[in-house]
């Protein structure tokens, strides 16, 4: 009876929980799919009737300005390509930062893992302003590269510090087996602790993306000025400050902002789970 219990009350903590979780965006969708006219008549529905079915609203965001839409179809390149670039980069600087901090010896390895979090003790604000002079005089302002750059300096010292942590759970005498087979400390890294560590660098390079997707300070303060150059962050931004944009169609850019990372996770989430059953099995 007790156990029949403690069944119950799980299933009811999962179901308040996604309840919670799911609703609001189902009721983000649920208002995208609606005509402006229909929300305006019963806000308070929650079903979406097929002669109230329309994309209008996501023809509209997507559509580009030329043609009298929003232009997050740009928006969604461009973030796409921020977002990339800055997991390629960030990974390919972390991944033999965070070996060298859990490996290798030299003075003050410890002190600077402990630096590495130290930059997050600072509010981005801080930063901002020394940058946005920095990029000014750069020529780099307006510029997508210039963006990548400044979410790479976020995340890498972050990303290190998550991969440096889970490095650390390798055997060494798995490491130690490839050198005396005659392997470099490269080919150590790239033969034997890259598989191993292959769930952490996934889910370090979603926490990546997912930061470059959604991040929206630096973006205004680069970006602003290029509308052509902007975000999908920043895009909704502007949908939200202007009272002439109905409310169906800012609803549709909140969910093209985050549908891709709906899919990305749930794309990934396999991979994560096999990627650790493969280490947990070399280990």
């Amino acid at each position: 009876m007790e156990r029949k219990t403690l069944s119950i009350m799980r299933w009811a903590v999962i179901g308040f929980f996604l309840l919670i979780t799911l609703l609001p965006f189902y009721y983000m969708v649920l208002l995208s799919l609606k005509p402006i006219e229909s929300l305006l008549r019963n806000p308070a529905s929650i079903i979406v009737t097929p002669t109230e079915f329309t994309l209008r609203a996501y023809e509209q965001v997507l559509a580009p300005v030329s043609a009298g839409g929003q232009g997050f179809g740009t928006f969604l390149l461009n973030s796409a390509f921020v977002a990339v670039s800055a997991v390629i980069l960030s990974l390919l600087v972390a991944v033999p930062g965070a070996y060298a901090v859990a490996r290798l010896p030299f003075f003050g390895h410890r002190q600077v893992n402990a630096l590495f979090l130290a930059a997050y003790l600072f509010p981005a604000i801080v930063m901002a302003i020394p940058l946005f002079v920095l990029f000014t005089r750069l020529g780099l302002r307006g510029s997508l590269v210039g963006l990548v750059l400044v979410y790479i300096a976020q995340t890498v010292p972050v990303a290190i510090y998550m991969l440096r942590n889970y490095l650390e759970t390798v055997p060494v005498s798995v490491e130690e087996a490839g050198l005396v087979d005659g392997l470099s400390r490269i080919g150590v890294l790239r033969r034997i602790s890259l598989p191993l560590v292959l769930p952490s660098i996934m889910a370090t390079g979603l926490f990546i993306f997912m930061i470059a997707w959604n991040e929206f300070l630096f973006a205004l303060l680069f970006l602003v000025e290029r509308r052509d150059s902007w975000t999908v962050s920043l895009g909704l931004s502007q949908l939200s400050g202007s009272a002439e944009i109905p409310t169906t169609v800012l609803m549709a850019g909140s969910v093209v902002l985050t549908l891709p990372i709906l899919i990305v996770f749930f794309s990934t989430e396999r991979l994560l789970t096999g990627g650790l059953t493969a280490g947990a099995e070399k280990g």
